[in-house]
């Protein structure tokens, strides 16, 4: 399927409407059962996603390549004499992590559907969506795992093997420029994958997930449809990156703003899991209707506020 150019999309245009739709869902009227209702969509379809960074002060002294090598050879004796236990540790403490990882990512996929139909719906439920896009919801936990993977190969393969280049290479020649070659060269592919991943992680958030709401489609299918409309709305969706990379600006310039007029303790609160999330309600809902406004424009079969009846309306896993 080609996707037609629509003369006129805007990224400026969806803000209006998204800011009423915050209105119209959290304010009209205020009900604070409701915001606990949403705030839970809200905090599990952003679970596992969010973080935080920390500083530390940094002390400059001169490399002693002797010491080094001696701290080295002894991690590699130590490690050497203790693999009876440092490989079950190692191995119960990876499927634990990817354990956790595949359950928070399950969870997140069917949040992403429930918070989807409170924002579009203007209601406040969990049960109902819960179970009616559990079929969308596991296509797309299957498809952002996939993803995962791949992108975690991708990330650390190269990574080691720079890491390998640079470690042979300053065993056998000492640091030379063939060391900071590989070092440099392993970084910026590390970063190029994860600014990669993490554009296919916005779009399916903003984009094939609501494609999938409106159409009960499989993600891969949602994403062809999504495909369909970059190819001819390349600059479009470029712009749209930019907006957003600005409304996160913005955005984490009002919560550093809340933050220090409170003395910090309006970071305690948006730091708790899910009461933080309920606190900051108001900007998950801005976001997620902005992205919907914006893509309602490129024709009613991408606008969830006013859907079509058929798949849309059917329960049930998705179609094929």
């Amino acid at each position: 399927m080609n996707a037609p150019q629509i003369r006129h999309v805007s990224v400026i245009d969806p803000i209006g409407p998204a800011i009423e739709r915050v209105r119209t869902v959290l304010f009209r009227p205020f009900d604070l059962e409701r915001w606990f209702i949403i705030g839970f969509s809200a905090w599990l379809a952003q679970l596992g996603s969010g973080g935080g960074g920390g500083g530390g002060n940094r002390t400059h002294h001169k490399v002693d390549r002797e010491s080094i090598r001696h701290d080295i050879d002894q991690a590699r004796e130590y490690v050497a004499n203790n693999l009876d236990w440092i490989i079950p540790v190692a191995l119960a403490a990876t499927v634990v992590i990817v354990g956790l990882w595949l359950l928070f990512l399950w969870l997140s996929s069917r949040g992403r559907f429930m918070f989807l139909y409170c924002v579009a719906q203007n209601k406040a439920e969990v049960t109902n969506p819960w179970r009616r896009f559990r079929g969308h919801a596991h296509s797309l936990f299957a498809f952002r795992a996939v993803v995962g993977l791949i992108t975690l190969g991708a990330a650390i393969l190269p990574f080691v093997l720079g890491g390998l280049v640079a470690w042979v290479s300053t065993a056998t020649l000492g640091f030379n420029p063939l060391t900071i070659l590989s070092l440099v060269a392993a970084v910026v592919y590390f970063v190029a994958v994860l600014i990669v991943a993490g554009v296919i992680g916005k779009f399916t958030k903003d984009f094939v997930v609501p494609i999938m709401y409106l159409h009960a489609s499989r993600a891969v299918s949602a994403w062809q449809v999504l495909l369909d409309l970059l190819s001819v709305n390349r600059a479009r969706f470029f712009l749209y990156v930019l907006i957003q990379i600005a409304i996160t600006i913005a955005i984490g310039a009002m919560i550093v703003v809340s933050v220090c007029c409170t003395c910090c303790c309006a970071a305690c609160l948006f730091a708790l899991p899910y009461i933080g999330t309920v606190i900051l309600l108001p900007l998950h809902v801005f976001g997620r209707s902005y992205s919907l406004y914006y893509l309602a424009q490129y024709g009613p079969e991408f606008n969830v506020f006013e859907p079509s009846p058929g798949p849309a309306a059917t329960p049930g896993e998705p179609q094929a």
